[in-house]
């Protein structure tokens, strides 16, 4: 029994299925929304226009998990887990019956809910969050009919720099009301600054260390402004992309172990800890961070399918474990591309680790060649042994992909001084002779000689 049909959920069950067949295997599956195996992480992109159609971020639709022999019952939530008894409560949104559904294997992937603050006019028209199909076909209605041409959002990390790039592409004036000092927390301030700089040079009012008090509303009860302690910003629509929490809330009342985050804790199966035939994956999770040594709760749609593989593949009699994470990401606003991977200082320093922290400028190609853009590239490294650490870049097109060099020589424990003999791919349209990362690792390298000394 799978309760969630998107990325984790429906990757369990298709993986289960392609081991064990009906015979073998029944599958139950319910999800309380209309859409099935889906990007999220699309969803500014169609709202932005680049991406045409909503059908385009569904990967497989309930009709087609259901040739597949997966019994997927759609507008249908999942009420109370029963333990002990090994069943669920199920309720049809449509219908309103509710009834018992027997288990052996359970499967959480419940995903995680938007934040929405309890703030006076938080509910009013126009003011709209942004994590499911559903919420994203909403905003678009509200786009296409609203007049006014003024979009606040609030929030600056992945969702709100996407969202702001989207309605920047819809040709309105956006403001961008952030609680940090920076745009981008999951970036030193430092490297947040540089996103602050190209995102006001693109024409979109940053305003940073700024708390939101209130959203007004005119006198058709829609949205008119976003009230921070110190300004007062006019809107006619606001987007919330001040992040996400694990949905938990079922399982807690289960009595099902979570984490610091609020996510459900597991163990190298996906398994839920303490429980022999629960398993859970997804957004709904937390996960071990490689580097920090630390459970972390990470939205992406990247884990919830490598969970869903996991799992699907152990529910279905194979074996397959997760290991953890090393904090991978990447987005862009326009054209910035913005990347990270490990540590960031201040998570270097909450781990007890002594570190070099170094920055370089450098181009996303041989620099005479035409369309070499400038990047800038953060690289921390342990200051005893040269362990890499972690990597921030944020550059024009060319930055963002590189990151991933970072990943897999943080995933092999690699030193910076390592790094620098990688034999990366070269050719003037592509790279300087020194890549970018691998300057960064030169100077880290340089860094950590200099300590040791």
């Amino acid at each position: 029994m799978v309760i969630g049909g998107d990325a984790a959920g429906m990757s369990a069950a298709s993986q289960a299925r392609r081991l064990k067949g009906p015979d073998e295997l029944e599958i139950v599956a319910f999800e309380r929304g209309g859409f099935t195996s889906y990007s999220a992480c699309g969803i500014p992109y169609w709202v932005g226009g680049a991406v045409e159609d909503r059908d385009d971020l569904v990967a497989r639709t309930p009709e087609e998990h259901r040739e597949r022999a997966i019994d997927l019952r759609m507008r249908t939530e999942v009420r109370r887990i029963d333990v002990a008894g090994r069943r669920v409560l199920a309720r049809d949104l449509e219908s309103g019956e509710e009834y018992w559904t027997a288990y052996d294997k359970l499967v959480i992937a419940t995903g995680a809910r938007p934040l929405r603050p309890s703030l006076p006019g938080i509910d009013a028209p126009g003011v709209h969050g942004v994590q499911t199909l559903g919420d994203g076909q909403a905003l678009i209605d509200t786009l296409t009919r609203t007049e006014g041409r003024r979009a606040v959002v609030v929030g600056a990390g992945y969702i709100g720099v996407e969202m702001a790039e989207a309605l920047i592409r819809r040709g309105y004036e956006v403001t961008v009301v952030n609680r940090s000092k920076e745009p981008m927390s999951t970036l030193d301030p430092d490297m947040g600054r540089l996103v602050h700089e190209a995102m006001s040079g693109m024409g979109i009012d940053m305003v940073n260390d700024a708390e939101v008090t209130k959203i007004l509303t005119g006198e058709d009860g829609r949205v008119s402004a976003v009230v921070t302690e110190e300004a007062e910003y006019p809107a006619d629509v606001v987007i919330l992309g001040v992040g996400v929490r694990p949905e938990t809330e079922l399982a807690r009342a289960a009595g099902l172990p979570v984490g610091e985050y609020g996510g459900l804790l597991t163990d190298l199966a996906m398994r839920v800890r303490g429980h022999e035939d629960i398993w859970a994956g997804g957004d709904c999770v937390e996960v071990l961070d490689l580097m920090s040594g630390r459970e972390r709760h990470i939205a992406l749609g990247t884990h919830a399918n490598k969970h869903g593989q996991v799992i699907g593949s152990n529910v279905g009699g194979g074996y397959a474990t997760f290991p953890g994470v090393v904090g991978t990401a990447v987005s862009k606003v326009c054209d910035l591309e913005i990347a990270r991977t490990g540590l960031r200082e201040r998570d270097a320093l909450a781990a007890g680790l002594r570190f070099v922290a170094v920055t370089v400028e450098s181009t996303s190609r041989a620099g005479y060649y035409p369309g070499a853009a400038l990047m800038t590239v953060k690289m921390l490294a342990e200051r005893r042994t040269g362990r890499l650490l972690g990597v921030q870049i944020v550059g024009r097109e060319g930055a963002g992909k590189r990151v991933d060099v970072a990943a897999v020589a943080l995933t092999a424990g690699m030193t910076v001084e390592q790094m620098t003999a990688l034999d990366l791919g070269y050719a003037p349209p592509f790279s300087p002779v020194w890549d970018p990362v691998l300057v960064a690792a030169r100077k880290a390298a340089a860094a950590v000689r200099a300590h040791t000394d």
